[in-house]
């Protein structure tokens, strides 16, 4: 049986937030994650930073790329707004790619996260702001028909109407500024009706709280800007529940919301993995990763007789 926790799967060190104090909150430059096995699903590796009191936990996640309910639930502890001072703070950059197509953008919208393949084995990955309830996102297949630098805003029709039954009047068009909350950079879908685009309001990124369109830290849509062309597909999917494999070990990622888990671990592990042979599943510790829905991936099984099982049994 493997016994695992998240924190066997972080750096022993921690980053000291003296050192990034100059340069939060600007953002470091979106990392690009490679996979040496193309069989492999898993990117990133967890760490620590050191808390400062002036820095909030939302600066840390902006800095490293990470979305505000990331950043929440990797920390529960921990005040978002007034960390303590000298506090270990996790960043939790380890993600199971979405079961989709690895070409161009892959949203997982029940993680408030995109993936830009810039091959089947070059990813980047950013965190997003997506729709509130009543507003979600749309998952299907589209691509993207339009890319506008500075845009103007014309909110429809529907989105006036609620912005006025809370007594907020909206312009019919929203200059290019910084009260535009397109922000600088706007990204146009084959549903024209939905964008992805910067924020004014980067508090945002992370959490579900737009009309529907996709929000981005306004750094990161200007780097993907510069990155994807008209034509690029864009794939949004729902995936609470991901599995993936690392070399020869199996990860479970649970972003199940609010509402929590509803899935049975049977449910969520495909026969397909689970009945092949040489793998196997400890399902106590899969029961368990689906009721801390935590959003950071547990290791819940291997292939056995590798030379990794060996070494996480001897871990754990």
């Amino acid at each position: 049986m493997i016994r695992s926790s998240w924190r066997g799967y972080c750096l022993t060190g921690t980053v000291a937030l003296c050192l990034l104090a100059e340069l939060i909150p600007v953002a470091a430059h979106a990392a690009v994650y490679r996979l040496t096995n193309p069989a492999d699903s898993v990117i990133g590796v967890p760490f620590y930073v050191k808390a400062d009191k002036e820095i909030t936990l939302l600066d840390i996640g902006r800095h490293f790329g990470v979305g505000f309910d990331e950043m929440e639930h990797a920390n529960p502890k921990v005040d978002m707004w007034v960390p303590r001072d000298g506090a270990d703070v996790l960043v939790p950059d380890l993600h199971v790619l979405p079961d989709a197509p690895r070409e161009g953008i892959v949203v997982n919208v029940a993680e408030k996260r995109m993936y830009y393949f810039r091959s089947p084995t070059e990813v980047e990955t950013f965190p997003l702001g997506v729709g509130r309830e009543g507003w979600e996102t749309p998952v299907g297949e589209y691509s993207i028909i339009e890319k506008t630098e500075n845009p103007t805003w014309t909110p429809p029709a529907s989105i006036r109407a609620a912005h006025a039954a809370e007594g907020d009047i909206l312009p019919e068009v929203v200059p290019a500024g910084p009260d535009n909350p397109l922000g600088a950079f706007r990204l146009r879908l084959s549903n024209p009706s939905y964008l992805i685009h910067g924020t004014n309001k980067p508090w945002g990124v992370g959490m579900p709280v737009s009309s529907g369109c996709m929000r981005m830290f306004p750094e990161d849509i200007e780097h993907l800007f510069g990155e994807v062309s008209v034509g690029t597909p864009v794939k949004v999917v729902r995936q609470p529940y991901k599995v993936g494999w690392l070399d020869d070990m199996l990860y479970l990622e649970v972003n199940a919301g609010e509402g929590g888990a509803t899935a049975s671990p049977k449910e969520v592990i495909p026969a397909s993995i689970a009945n092949a042979d040489g793998v196997v599943i400890d399902w106590e510790e899969v029961g368990r990763v689906l009721a801390e829905n935590a959003g950071l991936p547990r290791m819940v099984g291997g292939r056995q007789g590798s030379l990794s099982w060996h070494h996480l049994d001897m871990i754990f």
